[in-house]
């Protein structure tokens, strides 16, 4: 047989030209453009989703179609929650509500606090304007009406959310404050100067969470935390002592300061009327922004307020785009794996425990054609961690409630199991769900908190904690949101404190309690894989399903009490 025609060389398909090779990068890069854009869409409407409101979805969407479509007049059955603290009285309350009736002639029916009546599309937004109106004049008691919900059809067929965990029992009867303890808070830093880091309270004395003894120190892992960098001066006895990163204590994103306020901290105000340093957004029906609000705040803890924290910036808190380029309120898992490593380091691979546990607020949704659930480079150095002595407290993520275009073109939302994210997946991590605030019995599993199981079929997330409008620490971006100016131009005093929601939040309540129990029961330090046994058989069963809520809602209490 004549040999010579045959391929010499490997045989392989003939490569697209150079043409074609454009059109597939810009293809390629078109697609990551709408990924990018789908995710900043998700994050703003679940912003919207958590804002206080007036009319409650899904009517509010249901009016604003009907009004930007020409149509204010389209009729809607409500029903009208009445404002229980309203200052006159329930009876009061009512007889308005049928005077307003009246005059618009609708025909209405009451139970107990709640009207029901059939309303124009202006209407409705009328009441919920002049509610908003009352309610910033003459506060909570000012306004009749609370919320406006849809009548709709049916088928046959901390502050407060520290006593939800049972933190403040835990601190009043085992002085259960995390004294002695050190958590790391890999995120957008913590602002050093906020003062419910540090004071001198009668309750339980000075308390300062942000100092460290060498050699820990705060660090930041970012690019602009590395350009900004001062290096060490030359030590003539070759000791080189280890310094904290200027910018680690700094966050102008807000969201690593909200984070670790919830694990420790304390501010109290000698005013018994409280302070209004607490920031809060209504929605404006109309235009969907955020109405800035203030309210009174007495006191306020952190889980575990004597804690000691260490701020480790894995999330860019400002953009760049020179060198240190780098994306506010992101961050990359290499920067997340220096953290994790530099932890190993002080704690000498868990020879010496510095570090008592680590907090992670963040994520990111894995692709199983990178690696298999559960065995990505940051889950695989989690396992590492907990193994080396560090208990680590993950978000599950907040992709409880996704939506997608169906097959027929239309879009649709509904839960999502199987959304925990990254490094939330990791075997040895405590994956934590949201619940809510101050009723978890009733509502049970927040809606936009992750499911499970992980994709390889393993039990997650492991407990519930409270992260729906969570009040803590409010700095950069979160706390600008709030400054107002008064009738005269003079700004406002600074807020201190905001209200954000997610398992962001709800992590570092479990975090918090860990470090309680730890500076109680300590020959438990070093220990996580028991701690997370103890607290996974201790928690509060909330009736839902196992993939929902774990083993249920997180008990320090009844964690402390066990051992």
């Amino acid at each position: 047989m004549d040999s010579s025609n045959q391929p010499t060389g490997p045989i392989r398909p003939d490569l697209p030209s150079p043409e074609k090779q454009d059109q597939n990068r810009e293809a390629m890069a078109q697609e990551g453009r709408k990924a990018d854009d789908h995710q900043i869409e998700q994050s703003q409407q679940m912003r919207l989703d958590m804002m206080r409101s007036i009319v409650t979805e899904p009517l509010l969407s249901k009016v604003s179609k009907a009004t930007l479509g020409g149509d204010p007049i389209h009729k809607f059955d409500v029903i009208i929650a009445l404002n229980e603290f309203f200052q006159s009285g329930i009876e009061r309350a009512l007889e308005w509500v049928e005077k307003r009736a009246h005059e618009w002639g609708v025909r209405s029916a009451t139970v107990s606090h709640y009207v029901f009546a059939c309303l124009t599309a202006q209407q409705i937004l009328d009441l919920a304007d002049e509610a908003r109106q009352l309610t910033a004049l003459n506060g909570r008691g000012g306004s009749v009406v609370y919320r406006i919900w849809e009548d709709t059809d049916i088928s046959t067929t901390l502050t407060r959310s520290l006593t939800t965990v049972k933190a403040d029992a835990a601190q009043r009867a085992f002085q259960a404050r995390g004294e002695g303890i050190v958590w790391a808070v890999l995120d957008s830093g913590i602002q050093g100067d906020h003062p419910h880091f540090k004071g001198n309270q009668a309750q339980f004395g000075p308390f300062d969470t942000l100092s460290l003894m060498s050699p820990i120190v705060h660090l930041d892992f970012t690019p602009d935390g590395r350009a900004n960098k001062v290096p060490l001066a030359p030590d003539p006895q070759g000791i080189n002592t280890p310094q904290s990163d200027a910018t680690a204590t700094m966050d102008r994103f807000g969201h690593g300061t909200h984070v670790a306020g919830i694990i420790a901290g304390y501010w109290e105000t000698a005013n018994p009327d409280g302070e209004k340093v607490v920031g809060k957004e209504m929605r404006n029906e109309v235009t969907n922004d955020p109405i800035p609000q203030r309210e009174s705040l007495r006191v306020i803890s952190g889980v575990a307020p004597k804690a000691n924290l260490v701020s480790l910036k894995v999330i860019a808190d400002v953009t760049r785009f020179d060198d240190a380029k780098q994306t506010a309120g992101q961050g990359k898992v290499s920067w997340v794996l220096m953290a994790i490593d530099q932890v190993q380091k002080w704690n000498q691979n868990g020879k010496r425990v510095l570090v008592h546990g680590v907090n992670m607020s963040l994520g990111y949704d894995f692709d199983p054609r990178w690696f298999a659930c559960g065995q990505s480079p940051i889950c695989v150095e989690v396992n590492r961690l907990v193994r080396g002595g560090v208990a680590v407290v993950v978000s599950a993520g907040n992709g409880g409630y996704s939506s997608f275009i169906a097959a027929m073109g239309q879009a649709q939302s509904r839960y999502t199991d199987l959304s925990i994210t990254d490094p939330g997946n990791a075997e040895l991590a405590i994956t934590v769900g949201s619940t809510h605030r101050e009723m978890p019995h009733t509502y049970g599993v927040s809606y936009f908190s992750s499911r499970g199981p992980t994709g390889d079929g393993r039990l997650k997330p492991d407990l519930l904690a409270p992260g729906e409008r969570i009040i803590s620490c409010a700095a950069g971006l979160e706390a600008k949101k709030y400054s107002t100016k008064d009738d005269k131009g003079d700004p406002v005093s600074p807020v201190l404190y905001c209200e954000q929601s997610g398992t962001s939040m709800a992590a570092p309540h479990v975090s918090g309690a860990i470090a309680a129990f730890l500076s109680v029961r300590r020959e438990y330090i070093g220990e996580p894989e028991k701690v997370k046994e103890v607290f996974v058989s201790t928690a509060t069963d909330l009736k839902r399903d196992r993939y929902f809520q774990g083993t249920g809602l997180v008990d320090l209490m009844r964690a402390i009490q066990s051992v």
